[in-house]
């Protein structure tokens, strides 16, 4: 019979898991988010430019904002 996994091992198991580098400032995991914004070109067409932004705590409400 197999052995059943206990909520404390889940949370060990997933808090291990976490990769990344960490912030400077506040020393927490920094994630990377797909920032996609739109702008407009001279033909009246718009483009959608992608890039990807590292977002800690410290950073967050400039992100998302």
């Amino acid at each position: 019979m197999a052995k059943t996994t206990s909520f404390a091992e889940k949370a060990a198991k997933a808090m291990a898991g976490k990769k990344g580098s960490e912030c400077p400032k506040c020393g927490e995991i920094m994630q990377n988010v797909l920032v996609v914004s739109s702008e407009k070109n001279e033909k009246s067409n718009y483009k959608y430019n992608q890039h990807f932004v590292k977002v800690c705590k410290c950073n967050e409400k400039e992100v998302y904002a």
